[in-house]
């Protein structure tokens, strides 16, 4: 489950770069997905909704096995 969530976030990264900001997969545990946001996207006041409504969302949509998504410092 891993390479798919790293594949899906793959997808979604032009986004979040084109804005200055990124990122990582950190780990993939029982269909929880923790992130690190990164550059511009760190800190951001509307990072939680980056999270939720852009990442969170997509991997849901291509993932079904996804349950959730955390960021991470």
């Amino acid at each position: 489950m891993q390479q798919k969530v790293q594949e899906a976030i793959n997808k979604i990264r032009p986004v979040l770069q084109r804005d200055g900001g990124d990122v990582e997969l950190v780990e993939v545990n029982d269909g929880v997905v923790r992130v690190r946001l990164q550059g511009a996207c760190k800190g951001c006041p509307m990072s939680q909704m980056t999270l939720r409504d852009g990442i969170e969302k997509f991997l849901k949509k291509e993932i079904p096995e996804v349950v959730r998504v955390e960021g991470v410092d």
